[in-house]
């Protein structure tokens, strides 16, 4: 039986223009190869997202081996940018073009490819091969790997370990694999005074002074210094704004918005607490109301290093010649809703284009990572 070629499969889900969350056939695509292949495939849509569930061997088997990914993509920009068809899946000097080449649809062919002829050549003794891809992890990502992992419990659908195809190379194939990642916060700040003329400043409450200070001591507070295995917490303020065209009106209000990427010193709640507490101060001493709104994309979470992170690093060594980096850097990825379940690690792509203009990836590293992630399966199972 021939080999299943990953490029010609990302080429094709390339061609469906599944923006988030948009489908486009992609999932029909991996579905129809899938289960041709003798995986039990279902649609496990939510809402208006698609996601899909494809299962090779028994679910009661012994050693499950799961692999998460997305088909969905970010929205290209102005065409005018693009100096290929961001859905033509254009080759040119060995390199694979367009939307979703990096991010992440070769790593959903490359692993689709290595399942489907591990499974032919090689099937497991008492194993199971797992796919959950999801067609939301660029957007709110509610009803996407959410939606699958909700479905699996309630079908009893189990994972022994997860491995989440996400770019996760800086610059080289192997050169990195994520063991975690950091949490995610955002806050939101309306501070409320009372409107009034610039020229009788004592009429008014200006809610601009309040709101400067609460920035300034956010943003200079230390939230720590790292540990074993993450970098230093941080806050940054990405917007101040009052919507005050004139400079003779003071306004009634201004809002805020600061985002937090924090290590395992921290939790969300603790977080929420502490933003709070600095608000209520600054409120009471400027005398105007701060209303603060917060939203937890994700905790931050390690997979302890050990048997998963080793047998995908001895795959990537293997067949790279670079033993991988175990690192926790960069944003969030669905493996925050994964580690809840079972095990978890990503590695996948080399990400540099990733929703750029004219994303690309080189066409031997799709061949590449197809043949780390046969590896993977054939040595999980052995």
């Amino acid at each position: 039986m021939a080999l299943t070629n990953p490029v010609e499969l990302t080429a094709r889900l390339i061609r469906c223009a599944s923006v988030t969350p948009k489908e486009a056939g992609a999932l029909e695509l991996l579905a129809e190869k899938l289960s041709a292949a003798g995986f039990n495939c279902t649609r496990v849509d939510r809402g208006a997202v698609s996601n899909l569930f494809a299962r090779w061997g028994d679910k009661t088997a012994a050693r499950r081996f799961g692999f998460n990914g997305h088909i969905d993509v970010v929205p290209v920009g102005s065409l005018d940018d693009w100096s290929v068809d961001p859905f033509g899946a254009v080759q040119k000097n060995g390199m694979l073009y367009g939307r979703g080449a990096a991010d992440m649809k070769s790593g959903v062919a490359a692993f689709v490819a290595a399942a489907i002829d591990f499974t032919h050549h090689t099937p497991p003794q008492n194993g199971a091969v797992i796919l959950a891809i999801t067609g939301d992890e660029e957007g709110p990502a509610k009803d996407g790997t959410v939606a699958l992992l909700d479905w699996m419990k309630a079908k009893n659908e189990t994972l022994s370990v997860c491995l989440v195809g996400e770019p996760t190379c800086p610059n080289k194939m192997g050169e990195m694999m994520k063991i975690g990642r950091r949490g995610s916060l955002n806050a939101h700040f309306t501070v409320t005074g009372e409107q009034g003329h610039t020229a009788y400043p004592h009429r008014a409450k200006n809610p601009l002074p309040a709101m400067v200070r609460l920035m300034d001591k956010l943003s200079n507070h230390n939230l720590d210094s790292g540990s074993d295995h993450f970098d230093a917490s941080t806050l940054a303020v990405v917007t101040i704004d009052t919507g005050n065209p004139v400079t003779n009106v003071i306004p009634a209000s201004c809002h805020s918005a600061v985002n937090i990427r924090f290590n395992d010193h921290h939790s969300g709640s603790g977080l929420t607490a502490w933003l709070k507490s600095e608000a209520k101060e600054v409120s009471a001493a400027f005398g105007v109301d701060i209303n603060v709104k917060i939203k937890i994309s994700g905790e931050s979470f390690i997979t302890t290093p050990g048997e998963l992170s080793n047998l995908v690093a001895a795959a990537v060594q293997a067949e790279t010649g670079q033993a991988p980096g175990l690192s926790t850097s960069g944003g969030t990825s669905d493996a925050r809703f994964i580690k809840d379940h079972c095990p978890v690690v990503e590695f996948g792509l080399v990400g540099k284009t990733m929703h750029q203009v004219d994303e690309r990836v080189p066409v031997a590293d799709i061949h590449l990572l197809k043949a780390i992630y046969g590896r993977i399966l054939s040595d999980y199972s052995a």
